[in-house]
This record gives C-alpha cells, structure tokens and sequence, in this order.
C-alpha cells in the first residue's frame, strides 16, 4: 500500500504511556486512535464493565499486531488496544481499523462490540498469515468478484453449501478456481472494455485430469448507480449471509483470506454487475498453450484467446452441472 496521510502523524509520541485522540462519537464505544512512548501506533476499543474474561476465552494473536485488554488512562475503564509492531504496513493497519471501527460504531452492547472486534482480529490473523498481504489489484479484485459469483451460482443450483465451497480451489494454488463431480472450471472477469478477447495466465489454466474442462467468462461493469451492483465487500457479506453452514463459513472465511482478501473500505468501490457470461467447453481442439504441448524449456507462458475463434465451443451454462 503506498504511504497516505494518517490519524497518527499528528499525535505526539508521550514520554511515557500513551497520548490519544477520540474519534467522533457514534452510538456504540468509544474509540481513539493512539501513540505510546516508543511512538508505536495504536487503536483502542473502549468498553463499560469487565470483559477480562471474554478477552482471555476468545483472544487472537495476529502477527505484527499485540492485542491486549488494560485499564485506559484516559477514562479508568477497561479498553481493547492494538498496538501496531514492525512488521505491518501501518497503511494497512490503518485501512484494518478503519473498517473495525464502521463494524463497532453502531453497537451499543460493548460486550457484542468485543465480539464483533475480535471476529474481525480472527480474519486479520489469517490474512496476514497469507501470501498477499496487501491491497488486491484491480484485476484481483474482478477476478475475485468473478469467482464468487460463481460460487453463488453452485448453491444456488442445487448444490450443498459445503459441497460447494470446497469446490473452491482456485485459493488452495490449483490450476482451475473449481474442481467438482469430475468437472474442473476455470474462471474469467473481463471489463466492458475488454470485448475480444480473454487473457489466460498460464500453460497450466487451460489443461485438467478431469473429464470435462470449462471457461466461463464473466463481463464486469461498473455501474455506481445501479441497485443490482455489488462491491467486493458487499458480495463477501451476501455470500457469507446465505452460506448456512458453520463449517462452511469458517472454509470460506479461510480461502478468502488466502486469496489476500479482507474486508477493507478501499474494497467498497468500484461497484460492479454481470452484465454477460459465457461458457466454453475446452476439448481437444480448442485454441490454447498447454504444458505437455510445449517445447522443453518454455514455461510461465501467458497469451490471450480472442473470443471469435472459440465462439463454436461455446455452451450453454447449465451445461456445466450437467443438464
């Protein structure tokens, strides 16, 4: 992320404890942002009564950030600090308060307002732990958005939600985002811009042990003002809302964060919509670069298919679950 303005820059580091500065008031705690002695940034969660207890059961421990409930100076009552460690990017850790704030500022139950907190010290702890921890490209953040509506069609057409999460392979590193009853399906976003032709990424995209191997191209537009358009964030909360099965949550919850997601404001814009998809069935025939076809000694290959030389493998969408 790259160096921004934040509400630390203008606090002066004390000589001893901390100083801090109280964010505007809303109906749930109490929040500052905060610096101590050694000029480490912190945020701090204000709570009404003892919640020492709730702490110790439910405590996360995420790297690069100390959690700790203490007795706040500025008030004598308890409060959920985080202190901010070397080895995160304070913009990061800006952007990860920022949204624990928006989550708490309306929760009055403090005891609820620590909950909510330490879910969310719980996502940071496996998305730190990940291989991205940094802001999603544009193109990640389409592609990302690409892969869940795919997902949301799985189980919505029949599908277990379990059964359809773990479908999910994309985040577990292999070649196709999906992998179920012997059918691999590798996913695409393109923009309203992009109209002829879709980017593969790799030799290895195209090529599966599975029976069958399909394409599916999603056309992503911005549309601001339309109500039918999500943001990434907004998709996450739709997908983890109708995602009944605990178990199933917590994998999603897992592969999110391995794809380098967490819930962050910068993820609020663009907001986009399907706007068209196409499916193709990739056979012996069709158009691609594949491992075993290339000479020895090429690799890391990326090329573009141009859609009117694929436009008779073409299918229809429920071809891919089978009807």
């Amino acid at each position: 992320m790259t160096n921004r303005p934040t509400p630390w820059d203008d606090i002066q580091k004390p000589d001893a404890d901390y100083n801090v500065r109280r964010l505007p008031a809303s109906d749930g705690p109490a929040l500052y942002w905060g610096k101590d002695s050694e000029g480490r940034c912190l945020f701090i969660l204000e709570l009404n009564g003892d919640h020492a207890a709730q702490f110790q059961q439910n405590r996360v421990s995420v790297h690069g950030i100390r959690t700790e409930m203490r007795l706040l100076d500025v008030s004598r009552i308890q409060g959920l600090v985080l202190t901010l460690e070397q080895q995160v990017d304070r913009d990061l850790f800006l952007g990860l308060c920022q949204t624990l704030s928006a989550s708490v500022a309306g929760e009055a139950d403090p005891s609820v307002a620590l909950s909510v907190a330490l879910a969310h010290l719980k996502r940071w702890k496996a998305f730190l732990a990940g291989r991205k921890s940094r802001l999603l490209t544009p193109e990640e953040v389409r592609g990302l958005f690409a892969e869940l509506m795919f997902l949301r069609a799985m189980y919505r057409t029949n599908t277990d939600h379990a059964a359809a999460v773990q479908s999910w392979c994309g985040p577990e590193g292999l070649h196709q985002d999906f992998v179920f009853a012997n059918r691999a399906v590798e996913i695409k976003a393109v923009s309203g811009r992009e109209r002829s032709a879709v980017r593969i990424s790799s030799e290895d995209q195209l090529e599966s042990t599975c029976e069958r191997l399909f394409l599916m191209v999603y056309r992503l537009s911005e549309m601001p003002a339309s109500e039918q358009a999500n943001s990434l964030n907004q998709l996450v909360q739709l997908v983890e809302s109708e995602i009944q099965d605990a178990a199933a949550r917590e994998e999603l919850s897992a592969k999110l964060a391995a794809c380098g997601y967490v819930e962050l404001r910068e993820y609020d814009t663009p907001r986009l919509l399907v706007t068209g998809q196409r499916v193709y069935r990739v056979c012996d025939d069709f158009p691609r670069l594949i491992r075993s076809g290339l000479p020895q000694g090429i690799a890391r290959v990326g090329y573009e298919i141009e859609f009117e030389s694929i436009a008779r493998f073409e299918c229809e969408p429920g071809t891919v679950w089978g009807e």
